[in-house]
């Protein structure tokens, strides 16, 4: 079993924009564990746990899904958060740029997807980069800190051209998740 997503996976420019950014807001918020930059990476879809034939099946439909899909350029936004606004559960980068590009190919993944038998996701896609997932509320002076942080963070950006749609394998190495690419499909159209 091979626990599986579909990404756009990020250029070294990115991750060290994103590195600064996770520096930044370390030293805001000392007691927040950050995900490893080298490990972010623009999630289009998860899969969970695939065997053999399911994962093939993802692939087919990942490659479907870049042959009608092109290139999209995207740039770093805002910092975000998932959860209740006094206790958020994610901090997250957005992005914008071609997003129009970006979620038609995400629908066209997730057509294809479902067209293979995986289930759709009920929760509507929402493009983002985890910089980290908190498993307790902020103290009162840390969630003030990220919200100042949160005005501030749009002042600067990372710009990347999305060419290829990746498959990915998730494993939980020595108390952290890592990320391999198993297969990369390049965005081909050029509409």
């Amino acid at each position: 079993m091979t626990r599986t997503f579909i990404a756009v996976e990020l250029p070294n420019n990115v991750r060290a924009f994103l590195t600064q950014e996770i520096t930044r807001l370390g030293q805001a918020l000392p007691g927040v564990r950050w995900v490893d930059p080298d490990s972010l990476h623009l999630t289009l879809a998860f899969l969970g746990e695939l065997d053999g034939e399911a994962l093939a099946a993802a692939k087919t439909a990942t490659q479907e899904a870049a042959t009608a899909g092109a290139p999209f350029t995207l740039r770093t936004d805002a910092i975000g958060t998932f959860g209740p606004r006094q206790a958020p559960r994610v901090i997250w980068i957005g992005v914008q740029g071609e997003t129009a590009r970006l979620l038609a190919t995400q629908e066209t993944l997730t057509q294809r997807l479902e067209k293979a038998g995986f289930p759709r996701e009920q929760r509507q896609y929402s493009p983002h980069l985890t910089l980290a997932r908190l498993k307790a509320p902020l103290a009162a002076e840390a969630l003030t800190k990220l919200v100042q942080r949160q005005r501030e963070s749009v002042q600067a950006s990372a710009s990347w051209r999305a060419n290829e749609l990746s498959v990915m394998k998730s494993e939980f190495l020595r108390g952290s998740a890592h990320y391999t690419r198993l297969q990369a499909y390049p965005l081909v159209s050029s509409s």
